[in-house]
Protein backbone atom coordinates (compact mmCIF):
# COMPACT_ATOMS: atom_id res chain seq x y z
CA UNK A 1 0.00 0.00 0.00
CA UNK A 2 2.84 2.36 0.81
CA UNK A 3 4.47 1.42 -2.50
CA UNK A 4 1.23 2.20 -4.37
CA UNK A 5 0.95 5.58 -2.66
CA UNK A 6 4.58 6.35 -3.46
CA UNK A 7 4.06 5.22 -7.07
CA UNK A 8 1.00 7.46 -7.41
CA UNK A 9 2.94 10.41 -6.02
CA UNK A 10 5.77 9.81 -8.50
CA UNK A 11 3.29 9.41 -11.40
CA UNK A 12 1.47 12.58 -10.34
CA UNK A 13 4.77 14.47 -10.23
CA UNK A 14 5.79 13.06 -13.63
CA UNK A 15 2.41 13.95 -15.16
CA UNK A 16 2.70 17.46 -13.75
CA UNK A 17 6.20 17.80 -15.26
CA UNK A 18 4.96 16.55 -18.62
CA UNK A 19 2.04 18.98 -18.55
CA UNK A 20 4.39 21.83 -17.62
CA UNK A 21 6.66 20.93 -20.54
CA UNK A 22 3.71 20.76 -22.94
CA UNK A 23 2.47 24.13 -21.69
CA UNK A 24 5.92 25.67 -22.03
CA UNK A 25 6.29 24.28 -25.56
CA UNK A 26 2.88 25.73 -26.49
CA UNK A 27 3.81 29.18 -25.17
CA UNK A 28 7.15 29.13 -26.99
CA UNK A 29 5.42 28.00 -30.17
CA UNK A 30 2.92 30.84 -29.94
CA UNK A 31 5.67 33.39 -29.38
CA UNK A 32 7.78 32.12 -32.25
CA UNK A 33 4.99 31.75 -34.78
CA UNK A 34 2.72 34.66 -33.85
CA UNK A 35 5.04 37.16 -35.49
CA UNK A 36 4.80 35.49 -38.88
CA UNK A 37 1.87 34.16 -40.82
CA UNK A 38 2.53 30.98 -42.71
CA UNK A 39 1.85 31.17 -46.41
CA UNK A 40 1.72 34.96 -46.32
CA UNK A 41 4.09 36.70 -48.67
CA UNK A 42 6.24 39.45 -47.20
CA UNK A 43 5.22 42.94 -48.29
CA UNK A 44 7.72 44.47 -50.70
CA UNK A 45 7.26 48.20 -51.33
CA UNK A 46 9.26 48.07 -54.56
CA UNK A 47 6.80 45.52 -55.95
CA UNK A 48 3.53 46.62 -54.33
CA UNK A 49 3.93 50.35 -53.64
CA UNK A 50 4.18 52.21 -50.35
CA UNK A 51 2.94 50.30 -47.32
CA UNK A 52 1.68 53.44 -45.58
CA UNK A 53 -1.77 54.53 -46.71
CA UNK A 54 -2.35 57.54 -48.90
CA UNK A 55 -4.68 59.85 -47.00
CA UNK A 56 -6.42 62.34 -49.25
CA UNK A 57 -7.71 65.55 -47.72
CA UNK A 58 -9.24 67.04 -50.87
CA UNK A 59 -11.96 67.34 -51.93
CA UNK A 60 -12.95 65.92 -48.51
CA UNK A 61 -10.79 65.00 -45.55
CA UNK A 62 -10.29 61.40 -44.68
CA UNK A 63 -10.22 59.29 -47.83
CA UNK A 64 -7.77 56.42 -47.52
CA UNK A 65 -6.05 54.37 -50.22
CA UNK A 66 -3.92 51.30 -49.53
CA UNK A 67 -1.64 50.09 -52.31
CA UNK A 68 -1.57 46.61 -50.70
CA UNK A 69 -5.33 46.18 -51.16
CA UNK A 70 -5.04 46.87 -54.86
CA UNK A 71 -1.68 45.30 -55.74
CA UNK A 72 -0.81 42.43 -53.41
CA UNK A 73 -4.37 41.46 -52.47
CA UNK A 74 -6.24 42.13 -55.76
CA UNK A 75 -3.33 41.31 -58.05
CA UNK A 76 -3.23 44.59 -59.96
CA UNK A 77 0.09 45.89 -61.27
CA UNK A 78 1.31 49.43 -60.66
CA UNK A 79 1.07 50.34 -64.34
CA UNK A 80 -2.66 49.64 -64.36
CA UNK A 81 -3.13 52.98 -62.59
CA UNK A 82 0.22 54.77 -63.03
CA UNK A 83 0.66 56.90 -65.13
CA UNK A 84 -2.68 56.66 -66.92
CA UNK A 85 -5.13 57.31 -64.06
CA UNK A 86 -2.74 58.71 -61.47
CA UNK A 87 0.62 60.43 -61.78
CA UNK A 88 3.37 58.83 -59.73
CA UNK A 89 3.96 62.09 -57.82
CA UNK A 90 2.46 62.17 -54.33
CA UNK A 91 -0.47 64.56 -54.00
CA UNK A 92 -0.77 65.24 -57.74
CA UNK A 93 -4.33 63.93 -58.08
CA UNK A 94 -5.90 65.90 -55.27
CA UNK A 95 -4.47 69.13 -56.67
CA UNK A 96 -6.48 68.71 -59.87
CA UNK A 97 -9.80 70.53 -60.14
CA UNK A 98 -11.55 67.45 -61.51
CA UNK A 99 -10.53 65.18 -58.61
CA UNK A 100 -14.11 64.97 -57.34
CA UNK A 101 -16.68 62.31 -56.63
CA UNK A 102 -18.57 63.45 -59.74
CA UNK A 103 -15.56 62.62 -61.92
CA UNK A 104 -15.20 59.22 -60.22
CA UNK A 105 -18.84 58.50 -61.07
CA UNK A 106 -17.96 59.29 -64.70
CA UNK A 107 -15.09 56.79 -64.72
CA UNK A 108 -12.09 58.98 -63.92
CA UNK A 109 -9.44 58.21 -61.32
CA UNK A 110 -10.69 55.45 -58.95
CA UNK A 111 -13.94 55.32 -60.92
CA UNK A 112 -12.14 53.71 -63.87
CA UNK A 113 -12.26 50.41 -61.94
CA UNK A 114 -14.79 51.21 -59.24
CA UNK A 115 -17.65 51.06 -61.71
CA UNK A 116 -19.76 48.29 -60.18
CA UNK A 117 -18.39 45.66 -62.56
CA UNK A 118 -14.65 45.43 -62.05
CA UNK A 119 -14.90 46.58 -58.41
CA UNK A 120 -17.63 47.99 -56.21
CA UNK A 121 -19.08 51.19 -57.65
CA UNK A 122 -17.66 54.46 -56.38
CA UNK A 123 -21.13 55.56 -55.27
CA UNK A 124 -21.53 52.52 -52.97
CA UNK A 125 -19.74 51.30 -49.85
CA UNK A 126 -18.61 54.83 -49.00
CA UNK A 127 -17.04 53.91 -45.64
CA UNK A 128 -14.61 51.56 -47.38
CA UNK A 129 -12.56 54.60 -48.46
CA UNK A 130 -14.09 57.50 -46.53
CA UNK A 131 -12.89 57.05 -42.95
CA UNK A 132 -14.24 60.39 -41.77
CA UNK A 133 -12.67 62.80 -39.31
CA UNK A 134 -12.37 60.20 -36.53
CA UNK A 135 -10.64 57.75 -38.86
CA UNK A 136 -8.44 60.52 -40.22
CA UNK A 137 -7.42 61.53 -36.70
CA UNK A 138 -6.65 57.91 -35.82
CA UNK A 139 -4.35 57.65 -38.82
CA UNK A 140 -2.69 61.06 -38.51
CA UNK A 141 -3.21 62.20 -34.92
CA UNK A 142 -5.68 64.88 -33.84
CA UNK A 143 -5.88 67.86 -36.18
CA UNK A 144 -5.96 71.43 -34.92
CA UNK A 145 -9.44 72.69 -34.14
CA UNK A 146 -11.04 74.49 -37.05
CA UNK A 147 -13.75 74.39 -39.64
CA UNK A 148 -13.74 71.34 -41.92
CA UNK A 149 -14.19 72.09 -45.59
CA UNK A 150 -14.60 70.11 -48.75
CA UNK A 151 -17.40 69.32 -51.15
CA UNK A 152 -18.48 65.87 -52.18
Amino acid sequence: MINQTAERAVMKRNNKSVMNMVGLAAVIGLLVFSSQSFGEEAYDEDTYGPKAPIIWTKPVKGVVFYHKTHTMDAGLSCDMCHDTLFEMAAGAAEEKADFTMASLYKGKYCGACHDGQMAFASNTRCATCHVGVKGYNKLTGPAPQGKATGKH
